[in-house]
């Protein structure tokens, strides 16, 4: 019995902190894409995750969760392209720390004007009803479907970007500009229009991961805030413009943080267990009674740190910045 919920609770948990993962993926690689082509460490990435799924619930609610799916993502998209053609463009002969200003600024213009436009409260952008419900049960516990969906979006998106940058002639032309702009604009391609293309495409994937993250979580101002500096971390940590160190650490921290939720232990308990007594005032008991739970929020910037000290270029990354 012991044994059956032990691997109730490390495989319902791994699923949970996979689906996560998954997620964190969809907000990174957009990030990484951007910064890989630009070298821009847009700012305002999570604030497209969020408006991706402000437009959802607004499409939704008008039009249902299927077109939303599509729509949402092309919407924000196209935001993006128009930032990065009217206001990143003509920053970016100024250097790199007058577009990180600059996106940095508009995270907050992006904020305000969600609020303006429906209001500062968390809006209701409930699962669809075809995929409210289990998709298996595990001994007592049930695995959502719609956390099964979020995890097929998410590996359906990883196969799309693949054969669009290893099989397509504008995937070819993407890849050459990241490492020889000048030679591709000798060759006649509109280097500046590939910039755009990828800088909304990037914003494009964050608008999906708000589509799909947006009625999993919850929908309301914060959400970029929340997601923000976890998808900076993954960005580090996984390696800055590594596609695979993106998915990599994104499992990772997911995995982890999820695990470290679940597990309510204290270094206290742990040693209490073992028959070591320590006393309530002694020096350091109230650290002890700290639970692995509580410590879950700290757990990506404290793996940033030791790659930091001990990996400056992330687990698969070729360039430090």
């Amino acid at each position: 019995m012991h044994k059956g919920i032990l691997v109730e609770f490390t495989l319902i948990t791994l699923l949970n902190g996979l689906s996560y993962g998954l997620l964190l993926f969809m907000l990174s690689s957009g990030l990484t894409l951007i910064f890989s082509m630009m070298g821009v460490l847009n700012f305002a990435h999570a604030s497209f995750y969020m408006i991706g799924a402000y437009f959802a619930y607004t499409i939704s609610g008008a039009l249902g969760f299927w077109p939303a799916l599509f729509i949402a993502p092309l919407i924000v998209g196209a935001i993006g392209a128009a930032v990065e053609r009217y206001g990143l463009r003509p920053v970016h002969k100024y250097g790199h720390i007058p577009e990180l200003l600059f996106t940095f600024g508009l995270s907050y213009v992006m904020v305000e004007l969600v609020q303006l436009i429906w209001g500062r409260a968390a809006v209701r952008y409930p699962i669809p009803p075809e995929l409210d419900g289990p998709l298996f049960t595990l001994y007592t516990t049930t695995f959502p479907m719609y956390r099964g969906f979020m995890m097929f979006i998410a590996l359906l998106m990883l196969a799309a970007i693949y054969l669009v940058l290893k099989r397509t002639r504008i995937g070819l032309v993407i890849q050459a500009a990241l490492t020889h702009p000048d030679t591709v604009e000798a060759l006649g391609h509109n280097v500046p229009r590939v910039f755009m293309l990828v800088f909304g495409g990037g914003c494009a994937l964050a608008g999906l991961a708000g589509v799909i993250g947006g009625n999993a979580f919850v929908t309301e101002p914060g959400m970029a805030a929340t997601v923000g500096s976890i998808i900076f971390v993954v960005v580090v940590v996984g390696g800055m413009g590594s596609l695979a160190g993106a998915l990599v650490a994104s499992l990772l921290i997911g995995v982890l943080q999820t695990y470290a939720v679940a597990l309510d232990y204290s270094l206290a308990g742990v040693l209490s267990g073992i028959g070591v007594h320590i006393a309530p005032e002694s020096p350091g008991f109230s650290l002890l009674n700290l639970t692995i739970a509580q410590t879950a929020p700290i757990l990506p910037y404290l793996l940033l740190v030791l790659i930091l000290i001990f990996r400056p270029k992330g687990l698969m990354g070729t360039r430090e910045g």
